[in-house]
């Protein structure tokens, strides 16, 4: 008799049932979360500057999601020897969206900021799916009383705009608005490349205020080893990841799509290594846009990189 679990529950698999993220249980009442990681959906994508669509990005997550279900027993790594998120020592639900008002940004901020601190208050880590990067920025405000945090962003473009034509709170803005919080310590902005949202006065203004900024190959320079070296150790991570760090020939389904990204092995060997440096005690991932992409494929890495993430972020505490 194999060991996958199949035997002591219904089959459930992938193209069956309600796409909940991994299937996991859904909870609507928000004063009931009872779990080690609640996952959260941001479905707002107002914020973007050039190709909207990422308000797509958590249906498309949580239905590719359905593949790294697991059944009953967990997901057995052969590499690593290591089954993670086994059912009988963690808990992960799924809570939903929070409520987006369409042309309300503010509003629909202030509503993904309630759903990220309801999600702390229950005593778990929240794992938010975007929308656009700005979705960081209330995630980063329900942490003021979580603190303190250092903010390690995976993405192609560094976000620290701090305004342009009135717009603080677009998804060029949320590093900088990160920064200015004083209950975040530094930043480690990690795959920056090519042309950015921000101007070298930004760069300038991220390094004065604490940022560590690392391009694709610097990174690949210093190897993961190195990388991690430089974020300080034994610290509570947030974890915010731009799906457009990938290189877009795995990773085409985004709004704005930057050749010269990083591969799924690289960025999953840093959430690996970080997962055992410290505490990773929030993520999101965000800028998922799926109808730019038919096969699909950036829904499913996106899925598959936040299910290791929660696997590792969970096993190695």
């Amino acid at each position: 008799m194999s060991e996958h679990g199949y035997e002591s529950g219904r089959l459930n698999l992938p193209f069956v049932g309600i796409c909940t993220f991994g299937k996991y249980p859904y909870i609507q009442d928000w004063d009931s979360i009872d779990a080690d990681v609640a996952v959260l959906g941001a479905p707002y994508d107002f914020g973007c500057q050039w190709r909207a669509g990422a308000r797509m990005g958590p249906r498309a997550i949580r239905e590719a999601s359905t593949l790294f279900s697991f059944g009953h027993a967990g997901a057995y790594d052969f590499e690593d020897d290591i089954t993670y998120l086994d059912p009988s020592e963690v808990k992960i639900v799924d809570i939903g969206d929070a409520d987006i008002v369409h042309t309300d940004t503010m509003q629909s901020h202030a509503n993904i900021e309630y759903g990220v601190r309801k999600i702390l208050a229950a005593g778990a880590v929240p794992v938010v799916m975007g929308g656009d990067h700005s979705v960081n920025i209330p995630c980063i405000n329900a942490f003021d009383d979580h603190a303190p945090i250092h903010v390690v962003q995976i993405d192609a473009h560094l976000d620290f705009v701090d305004e342009r034509h009135g717009v603080s709170f677009g998804h060029g803005n949320p590093m900088r608005r990160a920064a200015e919080k004083p209950y975040v310590t530094g930043l480690s902005q990690i795959g920056i490349r090519n042309v950015s949202s921000t101007a070298r006065d930004g760069y300038i203004d991220a390094r004065k205020m604490g940022s560590d900024i690392h391009s694709v190959r610097q990174f690949r320079k210093l190897g993961v080893d190195g990388m991690l070296a430089r974020i300080p150790k034994g610290a509570r991570y947030y974890l915010t990841i731009d799906i457009d760090a990938f290189d877009p020939s795995i990773a085409p389904g985004t709004g704005t799509p930057s050749h010269g990204g990083f591969l799924y092995y690289e960025v999953l060997e840093l959430i690996d290594g970080l997962a055992q440096r410290g505490d990773i005690v929030g993520v999101d991932l965000v800028e998922v846009a799926p109808d730019y992409d038919m096969t699909g494929c950036t829904s499913t890495l996106a899925a598959q990189i936040l299910m290791n993430t929660i696997g590792r972020m969970l096993y190695h505490r």
